[in-house]
């Protein structure tokens, strides 16, 4: 079997031979250049696996060649050596399309970490967002391709999007479609977490670090090592919270709660929100230099009024999933429900969709979910047939009527799901805390079924 090959750029020949005794020993056969020059005749002669670059040359710079690998060799990764401190050089070569940096003095096992990574985007399957991510609209196929770039990257991607358009789906996929693939996923909701918990739950604690701490816990950073850690909801990260959070994505650390030493971590960091992280940071709610260090890339996931003509595939896909789960026939939508749904804003997008279908295939009893199934569910805008059966309400009802106070009207803004849906959670981490995390009992004392209390902590994405 052909050993891979590694072009390594560097004017330094210490440097170079370094590198080149490292890549030797992990089997690796090396290709040297000295100058871009050199590195793009060198491509022209033969197309490496994997390039390594320096950022300063004789006759350029490692961001140039970058550049014009990224136009010419798409396919090879490349990597970026800079000095060690050098944050904005490290952050614009990911930017430009690197795959990974790693600093000087250089760190021979993080250098063969890096390198073992980047040689597996070659096995790994690209096509995971084709075959699972539903809708042919242009705003999905924008982003299937956007996660196939981002996942042979190691840079910090930001995924941003309203409430409910599946931005941990598409964290996954990214995650499944890198070569991390077979490594842990772990997603963590930040706003989910007591703030007093958080650096614990995080970074993992001592046994006796604090009160109630009666075993050393590792903590999510730990148990994502070699993985993908996604940091969900990351604008509810108390402003603490965000210092130290920043430090452990430059140092690539952690120190647990009552520890005196930082373990090492090797993780692929992704983070998402519902919020403007822009805004906030503009509000001085959330640290402009973590900003800069977790949107390296920025994916922007659509609502799903921005694909309506993806509905009829989505509520295809949705409810054979829901007959699957329920070992029941499938149900289909007649051309009303259908139209009705096409004609819905969807404030609370797929998650809504969801709901709505759910309801809906529990509440028909024919294998047909007409319109009617539809406008028996509380908050489903009804445009279709049975507002048009409403004769208009007399003027002096519209009058009589009770005005909601203008400060709920303001909470509101518009979005009613996502405010019920912030105050649902809100309750249920209340009483989740009050009883420590038994649901048996937070359950009990929300007057609820624990089989209730699991399907709401799955809907707002708080089951783990």
């Amino acid at each position: 079997m052909t050993k891979p090959t590694v072009l390594v750029v560097d004017d330094e020949p210490d440097i170079l031979q370094l590198l080149e005794i490292t890549l030797n020993r992990m089997q690796l056969n090396t290709r040297k250049a000295s100058s871009l020059a050199e590195a793009k005749a060198s491509l022209k002669a033969q197309t490496p696996d994997l390039c390594l670059t320096d950022m300063k040359l004789p006759d350029g710079n490692g961001l140039t060649l970058i550049e014009y690998m990224q136009n010419d060799y798409p396919d090879v990764p490349v990597a970026m050596i800079t000095a060690h401190g050098s944050v904005e050089s490290a952050i614009e070569a990911l930017k430009l399309g690197a795959f990974d940096f790693v600093t000087k003095p250089l760190a021979l096992e993080k250098l063969r970490e890096l390198v073992a990574h980047a040689l597996k985007t070659s096995q790994t399957n690209t096509n995971v967002a084709e075959e699972t991510l539903m809708g042919a609209t242009p705003v999905m196929g924008k982003l299937r391709d956007q996660i196939r770039k981002v996942a042979r990257s190691q840079a910090p991607v930001h995924i941003h999007g309203e409430s409910g358009t599946g931005k941990e789906v598409v964290a996954r996929l990214i995650h499944q479609s890198g070569p991390r693939q077979d490594q842990p996923f772990i997603a963590v909701n930040c706003g989910a977490i007591p703030p007093d918990l958080v650096e614990s739950e995080l970074f993992g604690h001592k046994k006796g670090a604090f009160t109630g701490a009666t075993t050393d816990k590792s903590g999510l950073f730990l148990a994502a090592n070699g993985g993908t850690l996604l940091l969900d909801e990351i604008a509810d990260l108390p402003l603490p919270m965000q210092v130290k959070l920043l430090r452990v994505i430059q140092e690539k650390s952690v120190r647990p709660v009552g520890s005196e030493t930082e373990i090492p971590i090797d993780i692929r960091l992704l983070s998402a929100t519902h919020k403007n992280l822009a805004q906030e940071v503009q509000n001085r709610q959330f640290r402009d230099d973590l900003y800069y260090r977790i949107n390296v890339i920025g994916l922007q996931v659509p609502s799903l009024r921005e694909r309506l003509d993806d509905i009829p595939v989505l509520t295809t896909h949705i409810l054979t999933k829901i007959a699957e789960d329920q070992n029941v026939p499938a149900r289909t939508l007649t051309d009303n429900a259908l139209s009705q749904l096409m004609n819905h804003k969807f404030p609370g997008n797929i998650r809504e969709l969801e709901n709505i279908l759910a309801r809906a295939s529990a509440l028909t009893e024919t294998e047909h979910i007409d319109i009617d199934d539809l406008d028996q569910q509380e908050g489903f805008s009804t445009t279709g047939r049975a507002a048009l059966l409403e004769p208009p309400a007399p003027s002096h009802v519209e009058s009589s009527r009770i005005p909601v106070p203008k400060t709920l009207l303001e909470d509101v803004n518009g979005d009613l799901e996502t405010y019920l849906a912030s105050k649902e959670r809100q309750i249920l981490t209340e009483a989740l805390t009050a009883h420590r995390w038994n649901r048996t009992s937070a359950a009990r004392s929300l007057g609820i079924s624990f089989r209730s209390l699991r399907y709401r902590l799955k809907k707002l994405g708080l089951e783990d």
